[in-house]
């Protein structure tokens, strides 16, 4: 089945399915494009099975069933890269569908270890040997990766310092250049064998989702290979060249994915010989994290009430009240008709 027939078939359940079918579309949507990331197509087997649990035809977990035996039939008939893809892009499915998560190091582990059991060798352990990796869009140069022996350091060092690190105050702007630092930092530590940016890219989805936003899934669904190239540019430096590590690529990714741009994203433009000026300034945005959450909340459903807001952000209702109505005395939202009618209206500044 042609990319676009899959597309077309999920997007449905999209545009007009119940909510939770909603969810599961996104989902799936989100959890086949990142195959991409390392060349990997599914089967029209694997379409089907999302289907029946978009319906509600069947559950995760028999999902997952349906996907082993099918493969356990094929027995050596099968394309490996086809079987990884179909069988990853289902447990992608279902972590993304669990509401727990933890901020650790502990948690990067244990969604390696769920995605790739039984897959890769190591799943769920740190590599202990140092490897590289020719890049395209580096002329088949690579980017230095963190020393095997202290990967468990950098990581530790890594999340200590996002974990104590305090958004609060912060414009979305501010937020998303440590929110990219933090990812980029991660990803060149490169901790695992195989299926980095996969396993990066899930926990990323859970951790912004911890934040309270309702993200975007057709970012990764469209662009998961800009995704990695774009950590790929964050983490290259080649001095003779006059190339430095550039995390603006990335900030794209992010600003379409939390702030609602569209910047063209583009392969062909990461790479260190397209001479085009892609140095556009960024647009001035003096939202807060929180407020952008709120916003993002209300162009999805205007009528949406401040208590279920609060559930949405993981806040109190107090502090949701008081976020919105600094939004309101800020002019950036507005409340129209009764409290119990009316809508929230977002206002062009």
């Amino acid at each position: 089945m042609a990319k676009k027939e899959w597309e077309k078939e999920l997007s449905e359940y999209i545009i007009q399915g119940e909510p939770s079918k909603k969810e599961k579309a996104e989902n799936w949507e989100t959890a086949i494009g990142l195959q991409e990331v390392d060349g990997l197509k599914t089967s029209d087997y694997l379409i089907d099975t999302a289907k029946d649990h978009i319906e509600g035809k069947i559950d995760i977990y028999e999902a997952k069933n349906r996907i082993s035996e099918y493969y356990e039939e094929k027995n050596a008939t099968s394309d490996d890269d086809i079987e990884e893809a179909d069988k990853v892009a289902v447990r992608i499915t279902e972590l993304l569908g669990e509401k727990t998560f933890s901020f650790s190091p502990a948690e990067l582990l244990n969604i390696h270890k769920r995605l790739f059991e039984g897959i890769i060798d190591k799943a769920g352990v740190y590599r202990d040997f140092d490897f590289s990796k020719k890049e395209w869009i580096l002329n088949n140069d690579t980017v230095v990766y963190s020393p095997y022996e202290i990967i468990e350091e950098a990581l530790e060092y890594d999340f200590k310092e996002e974990r104590y690190f305090s958004y609060k105050g912060l414009t979305i702007d501010e937020s998303i250049e440590r929110l990219c630092r933090f990812v980029s930092n991660i990803w060149q530590v490169h901790p695992f064998v195989e299926g980095n940016t996969r396993t990066i890219a899930v926990f990323l989805i859970k951790y912004l989702r911890s934040f309270g936003f309702d993200l975007d899934n057709e970012i990764f669904k469209d662009n998961s290979w800009y995704f990695r190239n774009a950590l790929v540019r964050a983490n290259y430096t080649n001095i003779s060249k006059g190339i430095y590590e550039d995390l603006s690529y990335l900030e794209k990714f992010f600003y379409n994915m939390l702030a609602n741009k569209n910047y063209e994203l583009k392969n062909r433009y990461l790479h260190i010989d397209y001479k085009d000026d892609l140095n556009d300034q960024k647009e001035n945005n003096n939202l807060s994290l929180e407020e952008q959450a709120i916003l993002n909340i209300i162009k999805s459903n205007p009528s949406i009430t401040q208590s279920e807001i609060a559930s949405r952000i993981d806040k109190s209702v107090r502090t949701v009240k008081t976020y919105m109505q600094e939004m309101q005395d800020k002019k950036i939202i507005a409340r129209q008709n009764s409290k119990k009618t009316g809508e929230w209206v977002i206002l062009d500044k």
